[in-house]
């Protein structure tokens, strides 16, 4: 009796063990015992929809409406579940002077992402501007503009409110405490960065981003992202389309990244998947690729580029790698707002952007 009782009680004790096993790796997002390989979270990142402004003559939105509803689907189904989308700018042609017609178009936006199964998803949509939201006729930014952004995508920039306000150290025109601003997520920080304030067209509040870097960096987090519409560095046969028009502001700016030890800073503007380290370090990774017409001047001979539609996917595992995988399909043959196809896009690039 006694021996049946003991063999009983190690019976129980194995079966406890096996499910404490399986408990500790059944989560691959938490815990010490997890596989240091499993995703902790995950973040996805696309910009540049609008339509090429005659396709755009006759749809509410301007957008590129059958690529943006298949991303809508591809994230809403995505597993692991990634945290955030988010939508770094020209998501509407815009351009105008008529805040009238602009705010239609981000209505319609707005419209075709509530209609789609990523707000029932668990997915965050976080919405930043581009020029083509921001700009008027003559491709300047204005505060009529800024004001209509602020209003129609109030819902999708709830996490803004602690960026600068008008003057202080970068001199601001506006107030951009929610067009630039910066939120934390677990181990990780990440930047939300308007491109084109009033009055300060291609530049960043680059005082404010090295004081609110500091102070992230002080409270130890150990992952940072800056997510903005216009790249720092522009692809290399668009030489003028980045935040060069002044060199020195654009060089202050990426060393206030590379000193605070930034992992990448993801981007639009330039229609084209494009990933580079421009100064070794912190990576750039472009991806206005979301369905604008892919641009003319592309090379695709240029190590890193990609000339598919699609978005790109950043992961953090628990070990703390950072890797970046570019999802894409290719451009319609019928054209580029024709039909998408029926399936997810394809895993067409990765690489690891780990701080090293």
């Amino acid at each position: 009796m006694r021996l049946k009782k003991r063999n009983a009680k190690l019976s129980l004790l194995a079966a406890g063990a096996v499910f404490i096993a399986l408990s500790c790796s059944k989560d691959s997002t938490t815990g010490a015992n997890s596989d240091p390989n499993g995703i902790a979270y995950s973040f996805v990142v696309v910009g540049c929809n609008r339509l090429a402004a005659p396709e755009s003559l006759g749809v509410v939105s301007t957008a590129n409406v059958q690529q943006l509803n298949r991303d809508f689907v591809d994230i809403a189904a995505m597993s692991p579940k990634p945290a955030f989308l988010f939508f770094a700018g020209d998501l509407v042609f815009g351009y105008t002077n008529d805040t009238t017609a602009l705010d239609r178009e981000l209505k319609g936006w707005v419209a075709l992402y509530q209609a789609s199964p990523l707000p029932a998803s668990g997915v965050e949509l976080v919405a930043m501007p581009g020029n083509h939201e921001t700009d008027n006729l003559a491709h300047v930014a204005v505060p009529e503009n800024e004001r209509v952004w602020l209003r129609d995508l109030a819902p999708y920039i709830t996490r803004g409110g602690n960026g600068p306000g008008v003057g202080g150290a970068d001199a601001l025109q506006t107030d951009q405490s929610k067009l630039n601003y910066s939120f934390d997520y677990k181990d990780a920080h990440f930047l939300a960065l308007n491109t084109d304030p009033v009055g300060a067209d291609w530049h960043v509040p680059t005082n404010w981003i090295s004081s609110d870097l500091t102070a992230a960096r002080a409270r130890g987090v150990k992952h940072i992202f800056a997510i903005g519409h216009k790249p720092a560095y522009p692809y290399p046969t668009v030489p003028t389309d980045g935040l060069v028009e002044d060199p020195t502001a654009r060089d202050a700016y990426w060393n206030v990244l590379v000193n605070n030890k930034v992992e990448a800073m993801l981007s639009a503007h330039n229609h084209v998947y494009y990933r580079s380290q421009p100064t070794g370090h912190t990576w750039q990774i472009i991806n206005g690729n979301g369905g604008t017409p892919i641009d003319a001047t592309v090379d695709p001979t240029i190590s890193g580029t990609g000339t598919w539609f699609g978005y790109t996917v950043v992961s953090v595992t628990n070990s703390g790698r950072v890797f970046a995988k570019g999802y894409g399909r290719d451009v319609p043959v019928a054209g580029y707002a024709a039909t998408a196809p029926a399936t997810p896009a394809t895993m067409r690039d990765s690489v690891e952007i780990t701080w090293k």
